[in-house]
């Protein structure tokens, strides 16, 4: 049962960065600072959206528009957060325990 938490806090992890680099690509794409067209640059952009945009499709249409800042990651984040916390000090102890 540990080794099952740990991969699913492992998992979580991943994708905690997985939303950072999205956030961080989507500004260097915005400023022009990474090369649209370029396949490689297009193909980590595309697999980024695509891993991210399901999560954070929802919390966008609760969410107020902020006249251009997407503040909907760093929300998703705080979620992670929360999941995490409440899996090693709620769930791990009453499994484990």
């Amino acid at each position: 049962m540990y080794a099952l938490i740990q991969t699913i806090l492992m998992a979580l992890n991943i994708y905690w960065w997985i939303i950072i680099a999205s956030a961080v690509f989507s500004w260097l794409y915005a400023f022009n600072v990474v090369n649209p067209r370029n396949q490689f640059v297009g193909t980590i952009g595309n697999a980024l959206y695509r891993l991210t945009e399901p999560a954070l499709r929802p919390i966008r249409r609760f969410i107020p528009d902020l006249g251009g800042i997407d503040i909907s990651p760093i929300i998703l984040l705080l979620i992670l957060f929360f999941l995490q916390q409440f899996i090693i000090y709620t769930i791990a102890p009453a499994l484990l325990g």
